[in-house]
């Protein structure tokens, strides 16, 4: 038997508290956080990434690079630019955050990491 969304929906509006409905939520998260990790299960450390149209700062789409490990959700990834795109940062004149020497070939972007969902696989050729 098929259950629709309607029926979904007009299920949780007929629950008779609030621990039953946070407990719809709960379980609701708890998808969401499987779709997620199957719909970046491909982002592992090692891949080349580049950075999309979703991330803010906006200076750094486009950027590319090598995913590194990811925390422990699995929400984010630490990454590690290639040499091109850490030429580019270093040039970028809206770049006052982001401190690369100048013998520096690859940079590590600091902080908690890229969202996974800001990382587009590059395909091997």
């Amino acid at each position: 038997m098929t259950v629709t969304m309607d029926e979904v929906l007009d299920f949780i509006g007929e629950l008779p508290d609030a621990i039953k409905v946070s407990k719809v939520q709960e379980a609701s998260a708890r998808r969401l956080t499987a779709i997620d990790k199957e719909a970046f299960a491909g982002l592992v450390a090692g891949r080349q990434a580049r950075i999309n149209e979703s991330l803010r700062p906006a200076l750094l789409r486009g950027l590319t690079g090598t995913v590194q490990e990811r925390n422990r959700t699995g929400s984010c990834a630490a990454f590690l630019l290639d040499e091109e795109s850490t030429r580019i940062l270093r040039r970028d004149p809206r770049n006052t955050k982001y401190r690369i020497p100048e013998n520096t070939t690859r940079f590590r972007l600091p902080g908690n990491g890229i969202p996974v969902s800001c990382l587009d696989v590059i395909e091997d050729n």
